[in-house]
This record gives C-alpha cells, structure tokens and sequence, in this order.
C-alpha cells in the first residue's frame, strides 16, 4: 500500500516506518471516519493501552527497585492517564494526521485531550502488532522521555492536599483560574492561577491544563507552608 507523505512524516516523528502502513492508518481513523470498508480506531485503541500499561509498570520497577506498590501506582497512573497520552500526541503532531468526520472536525477533535490520548494507545498497538514488543517498548520509552524518571513529582496529587490544608483551616476550597493559552492550537500552553480564599496565589505553566493546575497547587503548597 502506498506510502501518502503525511504517513511518512508521522512515521519519521514516531520513529517507526512501518511495514503494514494500514495499521497506521486505521490507528489514525476516529470513529467519525469509519463505515463499511474503513475500520476506525477502537479496537486498537484497547489493546494500545495494555500495550503502555505493560512498559510503564516495567520501567517503573526498574527506575525504582525499592518502591513500594503503593508508591509505584500513582506514578503509574500518572503516566498512562490520557492525558499523559495526550501531551505525547501533541508532541509528535499527531492531530494533524488523524482521520475525522466532519463534524468532529468542526468541533475541534484534532485539539481534544481525549481524542489525542486514544489515537496515541492506537498507535502504541499499531507498532506492536506491526513489528512486536520490543519495537513498541523502544518506541514509547522515546516517546515518552524523561517523565519515567520525573514522575513521582507528577503523581503528587498537590491539588488535594491543598483542599485538605484549606479545609483544615476553615477556608473554602481553592480556586484554579485560566490566566493565559498560548501556543499552536496543536501545542496549546496554559497558565493556571491557583487561590486560597485568604489571598495567598501561586502560577504554573505547562502543555496541559491538568498538569499545570497541579504545577500552581505545588508552588501554593510550598508558598503558604513557607510562611507557616
């Protein structure tokens, strides 16, 4: 099957050129795009994310030998959410690339959280049931960079354990407010505000609105235990 040039600069961004282009490309067709003769992404999508889910729990266990369970499952979690899947998709431009109806286009589907993460475990399957384990598992620990080693900062549910040191104190819940989105519609960037019902506020900035609400209820975590 031949090879259209948006395929081959996926494959390049993805590190994998592969030798049954239709996995791919079914990977990258929404539920939107499919009908008799065009299958769409599900049933890959599903076998995608036990395909992630078997890479992140072994290099977890090798990144740290001495964790325990209950230490190694939020970093877990933390790493194949979706929007963990997601902020991977957004990375290699995954959007562009996928097949969607028009309505789902029109509604913004090439820029949603949750649209992204499913193409990316479709196309986490597509490279396994295309040239196996060891390729797929070479091909995330890539993909995913140093979020292995940095995790545990990122499973910190900060976001909680402000609630609960507002609460104790008697202060209405925190407030997380969207200050600023930047960046191509493909990469957006937010800056999030978190605030205590006291006044104290902290800023955060990162590629997913999630991670940057969690980033802002760190450094207000740290600002407002600082000052006692």
């Amino acid at each position: 099957m031949k090879r259209s040039a948006e395929i081959e600069a996926l494959e390049a961004r993805l590190g994998h050129r592969f030798g049954r282009p239709e996995l791919l490309r079914r990977a990258l067709t929404h539920s939107s795009m499919s009908g008799p003769g065009r299958e769409d992404n599900q049933r890959l999508e599903f076998l995608g994310d036990r395909v992630l889910g078997l890479v992140m729990a072994e290099a977890l266990l090798s990144e740290d030998r001495k964790a325990t369970e209950g230490q190694l499952a939020p970093r877990y979690n933390a790493l194949v959410r979706k929007e963990a899947c997601a902020e991977v998709a957004r990375e290699v431009d995954l959007g562009a690339a996928l097949k969607l109806g028009r309505s789902e286009m029109m509604s913004g589907g090439r820029r949603k959280m949750a649209l992204l993460g499913d193409a990316m475990e479709a196309v986490i399957a597509a490279v396994y049931l295309d040239a196996g384990f060891e390729t797929a598992r070479e091909m995330i620990l890539r993909l995913w960079g140093n979020r292995v080693a940095q995790v545990e900062a990122d499973a910190r549910d900060a976001k909680t354990a402000l609630q609960e040191w507002a609460q104790a104190r008697g202060m209405a819940p925190p407030a997380y407010v969207e200050i600023e989105r930047s960046g191509p519609d493909h990469a957006p960037v937010f800056t999030i505000e978190a605030r205590l019902e006291s006044g104290e506020t902290a800023r955060a900035t990162a590629g997913a609105k999630r991670k940057a609400e969690q980033q802002a209820a760190t450094a207000l975590l740290e600002k407002v235990s600082d000052g006692g």
